[in-house]
């Protein structure tokens, strides 16, 4: 409790890039603080942390709904032992639910959401305060003497059974995560005052009802219950459990459309659920992928207690890889000494090491599932990156700057036809291939030429009066630079009538959109220059893979199918 309290409520928590907290928004923030050039190999770290900690979160996001469902069932088998055979199949019926309902959006569910979890924690709270009337004793655990004790007399011991303890320091990236959604201060008064309490006298009276009959470790949670109440527990232990699951879900779908923003992973179809809340999208791959692998999960662990191990791993790796981004951001941008930096939370990560290393034993039991998605989810994040920075650079030689383009054209006028031709391009400086390619083969341009470029910013969102920067380059040729947040997703739209506003007026109807349609050849041969980035051959077979089956920008943008052109290009990387 006081791991949570302090660290995430009253630091983590400080550390919102503008207003937005998660793992990625925390990496972005401590990227952006080092802003020394020199600091290039700590920023490089800083994102390589930072993205295996929001691929753990995806593991996170699978272990969570399997375990949350299935330990709420398993409170089936004290109602009557007969529905222990039926507890693995009422769990797949509830998991099936859950994701088949994302579609729709949660903004109509979610208004019994909030009732029905201060029902739950009011109920937490009178089974703690049950438990604690029949054995005053725990209240000894207060004294940390009795914690320093324990693992003065048990030793290695001890240390292992902080990996049994674990659960009760998670949600606090989840906390952090919702930050935006819901803002600091009602985060901070919901935990203070509802969550931490109702926690604790649970916690304390599930310890007092061990002290008094040890035999109920096997499930002290349902014991605290009178046996009438077991059933009605075991439904809003389900509904609680639906609603936890549903909430990481929906962090899962907003981690995957910051990645994408951030240039972590390809394009794929998001679906906004509001017309009032940016934060209700669903991610069709993203869910369907999450549902198989919990379904995988449960048939897999079978219980509760097995996928405990699993669950540990993710939740200490990312409370240890949060620690160390909290850590830079104390020290580049809240300008806290080194000493200070390093005591606080140098404090914090000797805890979440503590943790993370009395699970490691555990990854041959299941704590190898996290570690192995999220390596498999490392993978895929880098390798699009380092991809599309090849991709770009031989992109790039082909290309040529605009100031000599614009010479060669006052100098050598094309033919011109009537209408507007929109080329984007991810070069804020250079010529978009497809418009070279264009005046080469058809010796003809459009009246009015713009260049878009859709830049992605390492803040949550964009100022509408930032939005758009306009350039007249030449008369009747623009080069225009749409900025955006790793929160938002780009409309075609949106951008055309930022045009407007600044009395430059490209009509959709008379615009063709002119895109390029690049075909990745992986090319043993092709070797990347000292100091630039390359890829081994499998990689570059991997991101030709991704890049394939990445949706088109066409769809992404929302631009109109019927005016668009796409250039196909071969490219060798």
């Amino acid at each position: 409790m006081a791991l949570i309290s302090v660290k995430y409520m009253a630091l983590v928590m400080r550390a919102d890039n503008k207003g937005e907290g998660g793992i990625l928004s925390l990496m972005a923030l401590a990227v952006r603080s080092q802003s020394n050039k020199s600091q290039t190999f700590r920023r490089w770290g800083m994102t390589v942390v930072g993205l295996f900690g929001a691929a753990l979160l995806y593991g996170d996001g699978m272990i969570t709904p399997a375990i949350s469902v299935l330990s709420a069932m398993e409170g089936l088998t004290f109602v009557a032992p007969k529905f222990e055979p039926f507890i693995i199949p009422i769990t797949i019926f509830i998991i099936n639910g859950l994701f088949m309902m994302q579609r729709f959006g949660t903004s109509k569910i979610g208004i019994v959401f909030g009732p029905i979890i201060v029902i739950w924690f009011l109920s937490l709270a009178i089974l703690g305060v049950r438990g604690i009337a029949g054995n005053m004793e725990v209240f000894l655990a207060i004294n940390p003497y009795y914690a320093f004790d324990f693992f003065y007399q048990n030793g290695w011991i001890g240390f292992i059974v902080l990996g049994s303890v674990v659960l009760v320091v998670t949600g606090g990236e989840a906390l952090y995560a919702d930050m935006g959604h819901f803002g600091k201060r009602p985060i901070r008064l919901s935990w203070y005052f509802v969550a931490m309490p109702a926690l604790t006298l649970n916690y304390f009276g599930q310890g007092a009802l061990l002290l008094s009959n040890p035999e109920a470790v096997s499930n002290p949670f349902y014991q605290l219950a009178p046996k009438w109440a077991v059933l009605p527990l075991v439904c809003l232990a389900t509904v609680s459990a639906f609603i936890a699951s549903q909430a990481l879900i929906s962090g899962i779908f907003s981690l995957t459309r910051q990645a994408i923003q951030l240039g972590f992973c390809p394009r794929i179809s998001i679906v906004h659920t509001s017309s009032r809340e940016i934060g209700q999208i669903y991610v069709p791959a993203v869910n369907w992928m999450l549902f198989i692998g919990v379904i995988w999960l449960v048939l897999t662990f079978r219980n509760s207690s097995h996928l405990a191990a699993a669950y540990g791993i993710a939740v200490t790796g990312t409370m240890v890889i949060t620690t160390v981004l909290a850590y830079e951001v104390a020290r580049n941008k809240w300008n806290w000494s080194l000493m200070k930096a390093a005591l606080i939370f140098g404090s914090f990560l000797v805890v979440d090491l503590a943790f993370f290393g009395a699970n490691l034993r555990k990854i041959t039991h299941g704590g190898w599932v996290p570690l192995a998605i999220g390596a498999v989810i490392f993978l895929l994040m880098t390798t699009w990156q380092k991809g599309r920075q090849v991709l770009f650079r031989r992109l790039k030689e082909r290309s040529m700057p605009i100031e000599d383009f614009c010479e060669k054209l006052l100098r050598e006028p094309p033919l011109r036809v009537t209408g507007t031709a929109i080329y984007m391009s991810g070069d804020p400086w250079g010529v978009p291939v497809p418009l070279l390619h264009n005046l080469k083969h058809n010796k003809v341009l459009h009246q009015r030429i713009a260049i878009l470029t859709i830049q992605t910013k390492e803040v949550p969102f964009v100022a509408k009066k930032d939005r758009i920067t306009i350039q007249e380059v030449i008369p009747n040729m623009y080069r225009i630079l749409a900025n955006y947040g790793f929160m938002e997703t780009p409309k075609m739209k949106h951008i055309l009538e930022a045009c407007r506003e600044k009395d430059i007026n490209f009509n959709v109807n008379e615009s063709t959109f002119v895109l390029g349609r690049e075909t990745i050849i992986p090319d043993k041969a092709t070797k990347p220059k000292p100091g630039e980035v390359g890829m081994s051959y499998w990689r570059e077979r991997l991101f030709a893979i991704m890049s394939k089956n990445a949706q088109r920008p066409t769809a992404f943008f929302r631009i109109p199918p019927n005016q668009v052109i796409e250039v196909g290009i071969q490219v060798e990387i």
